[in-house]
């Protein structure tokens, strides 16, 4: 995470190749790592979620806008320094709530059913 602008190339071919890469690295954790470039989420979210969202320009930009307040987290790989948009109250104690500047209740409760398959004791309180 850096709080710098971003690359100026946002085609896919340049985010294709971070994935690529970033595939080959975590092949043999055994998890799945997803890798999207934050600068380019404009350019699809509107298709592929049927709302709008403005270009980022810094990556905690995205942070602030993540659709699950305890997950509005990010850690500066150079530095080491954790950002938090809403603090980590929520995140130790399980909370989720929906974030009221990204408020899509239909997404957020796929989200709640598809977190609380694999981590069942999570729970859902009112927005943060």
């Amino acid at each position: 995470m850096t709080s710098s602008n971003f690359d100026d190339d946002l085609s896919w071919e340049a985010e294709d190749r971070v994935i690529a890469r970033v595939r080959q690295a975590c092949q043999r954790l055994g998890v799945h790592v997803e890798v999207r470039n934050q600068a380019r989420v404009h350019l699809w979210y509107a298709q592929k979620f049927g709302a709008s969202y403005a270009p980022l320009h810094r990556a905690t930009d995205g942070i602030d806008r993540y659709l699950i307040c305890s997950t509005c987290i990010g850690v500066d790989v150079a530095t080491g320094v954790l950002y938090s948009t809403h603090g980590l109250d929520d995140l130790q104690r399980n909370v989720l709530r929906i974030h009221p500047l990204n408020h899509q209740p239909a997404m957020f409760a796929d989200k709640v059913r598809s977190y609380q398959e694999r981590w069942p004791w999570l729970t859902v309180e009112a927005a943060c």
